[in-house]
């Protein structure tokens, strides 16, 4: 079987990854000219990790990130702390894997390692998908050419062009809340409490947050803040934005969080939309994962870990069943109800408030959860 993956982020290539390791021949295609090092943090919760140690990138995980040793709450004006919830060593004993939380280029790098230069073909953005029945699919690219595939997986994030191509256009609803990403030095803050924790600012309102943690063995502090505003529309999570407009938003924050606003030197900002779930995921032999079918709102930070999930659960159906059309039925039996649940549920800006029990997102293991049979 020939398949090819549109889209080199972190979905598709740790699907690529798990289909090679099965001997399956794969190529990806990817729109950027060149992997760089962008964008900020990854947060990897245990059902993440545990999915990517299945495919032995366990010890580069380990060691380039942090490990949050507490999930804290604390008011944001006057600073009280409403819940502690051990992180640490907890999810390793509970979950069978770490929490890990890291540079999202440490990950990409390391993804990218184990797929062939020659199977990464760079500068292919997609123009159309042929999914129709008969013979197999085909993938047209905008630099006028195109590819045949015995299967074609769409993991071109958010902005799918494979979505596109099977199901039409989307209309996504904008919340009317944006977010605010930046990293900074953990040295710049130094004795600023809580900097090996997972801390979120709660505001007055659902919409008013800062949640902060450390990156990089410690090294860098990440900080992710979101307000309600209705006049920034643009959906992008490389769009620079104004430091002076992010203090001044917060200027009503205890003193601790506003120093870290104030170490900020540079900030990225983005409109956050929201998708209601796809009713299916495939056509003929053209199927979707990550961003692609179930893009989420950040706050259960699971939209990586969903999209690394789904691949190694579609690259198990793929190799438990010869019929593709069959690997496909299973594959969304056993990843729909799921990701749309978190999906649904990533809305609420409520998850792990008070301490809670995060057991049925952090304990999944997709390489050994059952595959449905019917």
């Amino acid at each position: 079987m020939d398949i090819a993956v549109c889209g080199g982020g972190i979905g598709g290539l740790t699907a690529a990854i798990a289909l090679r390791q099965a001997g399956i021949e794969v190529d990806v295609y990817e729109q950027t000219s060149r992997f760089a090092r962008v964008g900020a943090d990854i947060n990897l919760t245990p059902n993440a990790v545990r999915a990517l140690d299945g495919l032995g990138l366990g010890p580069m995980l380990r060691a380039n990130a942090a490990r949050p040793q507490f999930r804290i709450s604390r008011d944001g004006r006057t600073g009280a702390e409403t819940s502690r919830i051990p992180m640490g060593a907890d999810p390793d004993e509970r979950y069978g894997a770490p929490q890990l939380t890291l540079h999202r280029g440490d990950l990409m790098a390391a993804l990218e390692a184990l797929v062939p230069p020659e199977r990464l073909h760079l500068g292919k953005r997609v123009a159309g998908v042929e999914c129709g029945p008969g013979s197999g699919p085909a993938v047209s690219f905008t630099d006028g050419t195109s590819v045949a595939a015995d299967l074609v997986i769409g993991a071109d994030g958010i902005h799918s062009a494979v979505r596109t191509a099977m199901f039409g256009p989307e209309h996504p609803d904008f919340t009317g809340v944006v977010a605010f990403r930046a990293v900074v030095p953990a040295a710049r803050v130094a004795g600023t409490p809580g900097l090996d924790s997972f801390t979120k600012w709660w505001g007055p309102d659902p919409d008013t947050q800062i949640v902060v943690f450390p990156l990089s063995r410690g090294e860098e502090i990440f900080i992710f803040a979101t307000c309600a505003q209705e006049e920034w529309t643009e959906e992008s999570w490389t769009s620079p934005g104004s430091v002076a407009e992010l203090r001044e938003l917060y200027r009503g924050f205890h003193p601790e969080a506003r120093g870290l606003l104030d170490a900020c030197d540079e900030v990225l900002k983005s409109a956050l939309y929201v998708r209601d779930p796809l009713p299916q995921w495939s056509r003929g032999h053209v199927t979707l994962l990550g961003d692609a079918c179930h893009p989420m709102m950040p706050f259960m930070a699971q939209g990586a870990g969903q999209a690394i999930e789904d691949a190694v659960v579609l690259a198990r159906c793929l190799i438990e069943h010869a019929d593709r059309a069959e690997a496909l039925r299973v594959y969304e039996l056993a990843r729909r109800e799921r990701a749309d649940r978190i999906q649904r549920g990533s809305r609420s800006n409520d998850w792990l408030k008070s301490a809670g029990n995060g057991d049925w997102v952090y304990g999944y293991d997709a390489w050994h959860t059952p595959l449905p049979t019917h």
